[in-house]
């Protein structure tokens, strides 16, 4: 025995466990299934479209009747204020879109992106 493991004989046991514990994590590992199966499971399925909150907001303001906060608020869960801070910050400033709002006797305000097309 040496000096250095008479003195710390507490920390030779530690690192001793530990080693163990690694080794028998990586052994417990399974490797992953062989690359051509993985990727033949891969193709059959088709792959999902991401839908954002953002392009729900944005697919609702490009209609031709616009939308109400309401509406907005109900298609992202988001609060009124998060919703007027969309349409502030990202829509007219970040995006550069033209928003403009219209509001009828008795209605609710409607919002809407005015596009190039000449809708």
């Amino acid at each position: 025995m040496t000096t250095v493991e008479t003195a710390y004989p507490a920390q030779t046991k530690k690192a001793a466990s530990r080693n163990k514990a690694v080794k028998a994590k990586s052994v417990a590992k399974q490797p992953p299934a062989s690359p051509a199966a993985s990727k033949a499971d891969a193709g059959d399925e088709p792959h999902s479209v991401r839908i954002t909150k953002h392009d729900r907001v944005l697919t609702l303001l490009t209609r031709r009747e616009g939308a109400t906060i309401p509406e907005m608020m109900e298609a992202t869960d988001w609060q009124q204020h998060s919703v007027r801070g969309f349409l502030a910050g990202t829509v007219k400033k970040k995006l550069g879109f033209t928003l403009t709002s219209k509001k009828a006797e008795g209605e609710l305000r409607r919002y809407r992106i005015e596009t190039k097309r000449g809708s």
